[in-house]
Formats: C-alpha cells, sequence, structure tokens
C-alpha cells in the first residue's frame, strides 16, 4: 500500500518497468528512426536528448507528482491536488484523450497481428507489388482490420482487470525483458548483412547540416509524445507508487529505456535496408509494406532466417503496442472504478466496450467504410490528430502550470525530494524549468504541428 492506503507496485523495478512499458510503444519502432534519418541522424539524436531532459523528465516529473501525492485516478487527483473542481476536467480530459488513442492505436496493433500471424503461415513471402496488394486488401476487408483491433483490446483488457500485482506489473515484469531481447537478437541479425554499416553510419553519424529550427521542434515533439506526457498516464501509474519511489530518479530510468529502445530499433531498420538498397518510408508503409521486402530481399539466400525475422519482428511489434495499450486501459479503468464506486472489473469492461467502439469505427474508417471521416480525414486520422495536436499538448501545459504556480510549493518540494532525503539540490532547477521552459517548448511544439512555426 502506498501512502493513501492504495493498491502500490511490489517493488521498484515493477514500478519502472510497467511505467516505461507505457512510453514505449509502435513510436519508438518507426517514427523515432523515420525522423532520426531524415532530420541529420546522430544530430538528431543529440538535440532529442537535450529535449527529454529539459522538456520529457520534468514534465513526467510533474505528472508523478501529482499522482502519487493524490493517491487516485487522474481526474480526482488533479482536483485533489488543486483544491478545485476545474482542474479536474484536465484529469478528465487526460482519460478521455487515453481512450481515444487507445482506440485508434488498437486499430494499428491489431494490424501487427494479422501481421504475425500472416508472416507466420508465410503469407508475405511475395514480391513488393503482393506486399503493397496484400496491406491493401487488408484494410480495407470490413471484418478482419476490426477483429484483430477488438482482439487486441481484449488481450489489454484481460492484463488490466487482474489488477496491478497479478496484471499490470507481473506483465510488465515479462514483457518488457522480452522485448529488448527480441530488440538485440534483430539488431545483430541486421548489423551482420552486407552493406549493413552503411545504415549504421546513415543513423549514427551527425549531419549538423540538417539541423534547423523545424529540427528542433520535431525532437521536441517527439521527446513530447514519446514520453506518454499528457495522457494522464503518468499520473495513474504514479498513484499506485509507493512512499519510497525517487520519482526523479524513476523518470531517469525510463527516458533511459525509452531512448534505448528507439536507438535499437533504428540499429534493427536501418541497416538492412541499406543492406538491399531500399530507403525507409514513414508511417504505416515502412513496417507494413517496406520491411517485409527488406526481410525477403536480405535474406534471400537463408529463406528461414528471413522468416524467423519477419516473425520475431511483428511479435515485436505486437509486444512494443501491448505495452502501451496496457496503461492507456489502465487509466480509464481506474477512473470508472473509482468514481462510479463499482468493481474493478466493471470499471474494466466499461473501458473495454467504449475503447472497442472507437477501435471499429476506426478500423472501419481506413478503407471499408471511407465515409467514416472528419474534417476531410478518415476518423483513424481524425483521432490521431485530435489527441496528439491538441489534447495532449493541452494537458501537458496544463499540467506544468499546475505543479509550476497553482500547486503549493512545499507539496511540489515534499514529493520531488521525497521529503528532504534526496535530489534536494536540483529541486530549484526542476521547479524553473517547469514553471518557464516547459510551457513555452510545449507551445512551440503545438504551433509547429499546427503549420504557425
Amino acid at each position: 500500500m502506498n501512502q493513501s492506503g492504495r493498491t502500490s507496485f511490489a517493488t521498484k523495478f515493477g514500478a519502472v518497468l510497467a511505467t516505461a512499458g507505457s512510453a514505449v510503444g509502435l513510436g519508438n519502432v518507426w517514427r523515432f528512426p523515420y525522423m532520426t534519418g531524415e532530420d541529420g541522424g546522430a544530430a538528431f539524436i543529440l538535440i532529442y536528448l537535450v529535449c527529454v531532459l529539459m522538456l520529457g523528465i520534468p514534465g513526467m516529473i510533474s505528472e508523478f507528482i501529482i499522482g502519487r501525492h493524490a493517491g487516485s485516478n487522474a481526474a480526482r487527483a488533479y482536483r485533489r491536488l488543486a483544491a478545485g473542481k476545474a482542474w479536474m476536467l484536465i484529469g478528465v480530459m487526460g482519460v478521455l484523450t487515453s481512450m481515444i488513442v487507445l482506440g485508434f492505436y488498437a486499430v494499428v496493433a491489431g494490424w501487427c497481428l494479422q501481421y504475425l500471424y500472416a508472416s507466420l503461415v508465410g503469407q508475405l513471402s511475395g514480391d513488393a507489388n503482393y506486399v503493397a496488394a496484400y496491406f491493401n486488401d487488408f484494410t480495407h476487408n470490413p471484418v478482419m482490420p476490426a477483429f484483430w483491433a477488438v482482439a487486441f483490446i481484449l488481450i489489454t483488457h484481460f492484463v488490466v482487470v487482474h489488477g496491478i500485482h497479478s496484471g499490470i506489473e507481473k506483465v510488465s515484469n515479462l514483457l518488457m525483458p522480452t522485448l529488448f531481447i527480441l530488440l538485440i537478437v534483430l539488431v545483430g541479425a541486421s548489423c551482420m548483412l552486407p552493406g549493413a554499416w552503411r545504415g549504421v553510419d546513415f543513423l549514427l553519424n551527425p549531419d549538423f547540416s540538417k539541423v534547423s529550427s523545424t529540427v528542433f521542434l520535431d525532437a521536441l515533439g517527439q521527446a513530447f509524445f514519446s514520453l506518454s506526457l499528457g495522457t494522464a498516464c503518468l499520473c495513474t501509474y504514479a498513484s499506485y507508487f509507493s512512499r519510497r519511489t525517487n520519482l526523479a530518479k524513476t523518470a531517469c530510468q525510463i527516458a533511459i529505456i525509452d531512448m534505448l529502445v528507439a536507438i535499437l530499433a533504428g540499429l534493427m531498420i536501418f541497416p538492412a535496408a541499406f543492406s538491399v538498397g531500399i530507403s525507409p518510408d514513414s508511417g504505416p508503409a515502412l513496417i507494413f509494406i517496406t520491411l517485409p521486402n527488406v526481410f525477403r530481399e536480405a535474406f534471400a539466400s537463408m529463406p528461414i532466417v528471413g522468416y524467423i525475422m519477419s516473425v520475431l519482428f511483428y511479435m515485436l511489434l505486437a509486444l512494443a503496442a501491448l505495452t502501451s495499450t496496457i496503461s492507456m486501459h489502465e487509466i480509464g479503468t481506474a477512473f470508472f472504478h473509482e468514481e462510479l464506486h463499482c468493481s474493478r472489473r466493471i470499471g474494466a469492461t466499461i473501458e473495454t466496450v467504449v475503447c472497442c467502439v472507437i477501435a471499429i469505427l476506426c478500423a472501419l474508417s481506413c478503407g471499408a467504410y471511407k465515409g467514416l471521416s472528419i474534417a476531410g480525414r478518415t476518423l483513424l486520422d481524425f483521432c490521431d490528430f485530435l489527441t496528439a495536436q491538441i489534447l495532449m499538448p493541452v494537458g501537458a501545459l496544463a499540467t506544468c502550470l499546475l505543479i509550476g504556480w497553482f500547486v503549493p510549493k512545499r507539496i511540489v518540494r515534499d514529493e520531488f525530494t521525497n521529503r528532504g532525503t534526496t535530489w534536494v539540490k536540483v529541486y530549484g532547477i526542476f521547479l524553473f524549468i517547469v514553471r518557464f521552459v516547459c510551457p513555452v517548448c510545449i507551445i512551440a511544439v503545438f504551433l509547429h504541428q499546427a503549420g504557425v512555426v
């Protein structure tokens, strides 16, 4: 139990792995490597590291402070800490954001399950045109994308409904090490291909000629979204932290894990792509069209190795997605469980049903029913736009303003320093960054995504 009498993670290691799982996801595997290659290789990585230090870690700690001090779901936590119902809306918005994210994220996660199955039964062994047609036919199918999306949410439900110890922590302790093992195996196989080191050089050799204000804002945005800021996820998980948990240290550990997974993903993708002369694309095309062709061509002389690589890769994607969907599901589960005064099982069921409806509509909008669109975007793309470019930045900005200007400094200092026992000397730096630097950075990212800067 933590200081509020609420169930807490059994171990510090479990708390770190579970919370890191919320940050590690599909974005690490395809978005980060591609942005790194486009924005100057190692130069982008260095800038991203600075952004994590200046924005990501202070932002994480801010949500940790709210969650652990209140010891409740996100909506109630914001109300308790700010002593006002108006701030509760920020928590409610975080819950809503997480539900929308889980809904459309499950669609892409479902694609990963389909491709894992297709890899296992050898359905991805055709040429480039066949692979592209396979993806198009699958996404336009009126049943299968929705089926796999719902299946993924049900798998997530099964984990979350078993609670913090037997569900989330136990599964995270298994999934995260497995994810790292798969990554290392895939990186090793990729880097041993002929000409693979050109891909390593492309990824890690800094090209400062590409560095611009846009690159800085891209790095800020990647740090912002990769660490799940603004979704109430970190706040919810922190409500299960014990009084002994070092918030600053935990945030640093999560940032390191997130960065390491992203770099390993780049070392897995670029060497293999460069070894066969294929330029990586962005978005879904990279992992569902380009990479199957990379595996086929790179291991043409060793088809069994190519088969194993393909299976392991899509297994990796599915595991990375699951660690994220578990955290997103827990946000709504905790909210319904506590605010409706119902059992955890009922709260989880409400969350599952709502997210399944969102997922089915988003899946159908991608091909089977193009009429499911808003403002000229498919429903899936609109949900992505709404959460990533509006709700998450607003939530993160409000959190920084709350911690920096409205919460009594005594509370912030006690939580940050564990009642004066650690990190006391850097508390002033943290508070300055949260009050002045983070809001400016978040507003800059918001304006950049809106096309203003």
